[in-house]
């Protein structure tokens, strides 16, 4: 645990080697655990919990939960570990995490991938994905979890099977795993998708800036943002295996890819 101000972040560190941060929002550490054990073998692996998530307590759970905030964050943790520059994954609202950190503490890393930043805010119809995400945290505020989950995958364009939509939906849901959910939705996801990314920062800045995009997430939101980002800095976006969570769902061949990019 690091205590800071008005929250304490949980943390996990894993090997030995150059520092590599994995970082999500609102996943928590857990969702990197296969892939972090995998690149423990050559890398100082750090994962956490971001702010109010499971075990990162937070003063004030009814605050809106920005991206900056999180990237303050993970200068703190960064500091507070002194192990040199680092290389810093981050995925989802995790990749909006670390666009914000790079453009606040370039000196604080060196290589930054951001794997499919849900940056609405840069599309052309920005304005319609705003209203959506308004919708949807309507929806969930008014308690109606399911319609509002629904509306969040419609709009995003991913196709979940039954399966994953039963753990998703338990018939008695964990109290503690149900207001985690609801702190991703009502208090990040605003923050998370209205984030303008500062272009020109990230462009001629220090760090090496890299989009990821997983192979399987043609047609999604998180695609369009991505290529989208890419096409602002003026590159083209680096492929990952899988799609939006392809880092969990076959760790192996997405440690073997970092490596590649890291090397």
């Amino acid at each position: 645990m690091l205590d800071v101000s008005d929250a304490r972040l949980y943390y996990e560190l894993r090997g030995s080697g150059p520092l590599l941060a994995l970082i999500a929002a609102p996943m928590d550490a857990d969702s990197f655990a296969p892939a972090a054990d995998l690149l423990a073998a050559g890398y100082t692996v750090l994962t956490t919990d971001p702010r109010g998530i499971k075990r990162s307590w937070l003063a004030d759970r009814e605050r809106e939960s920005s991206p900056r905030e999180r990237a303050d964050d993970l200068h703190r943790l960064l500091v507070h570990l002194n192990l040199g520059p680092a290389a810093v994954f981050g995925s989802s609202g995790g990749a909006v995490t670390s666009l914000a950190h790079a453009e606040r503490y370039p000196d604080d890393v060196h290589t930054v991938i951001a794997h499919e930043p849900p940056t609405t805010s840069i599309l052309p119809d920005r304005a319609e994905q705003a209203a959506a995400v308004e919708d949807m945290i309507a929806t969930y505020e008014a308690g109606d979890v399911g319609a509002a989950w629904g509306k969040f995958l419609a709009n995003a364009n991913i196709q979940l099977d039954e399966e994953v939509l039963a753990q998703m939906f338990p018939a008695a849901p964990d109290p503690e795993a149900a207001a985690d959910d609801r702190f991703g939705f009502t208090r990040m996801l605003r923050g998370t998708t209205s984030f303008e990314p500062d272009v020109a920062a990230l462009r001629d800045g220090a760090p090496r800036v890299l989009i990821g995009l997983g192979e399987d997430s043609a047609g999604q939101v998180c695609d369009r943002t991505s290529r989208a980002l890419a096409r602002l800095l003026g590159t083209e976006p680096t492929m990952f295996p899988g799609g939006h969570t392809g880092f969990a769902d076959d760790p192996e061949t997405f440690a073997a890819r970092m490596r590649e990019l890291l090397a």
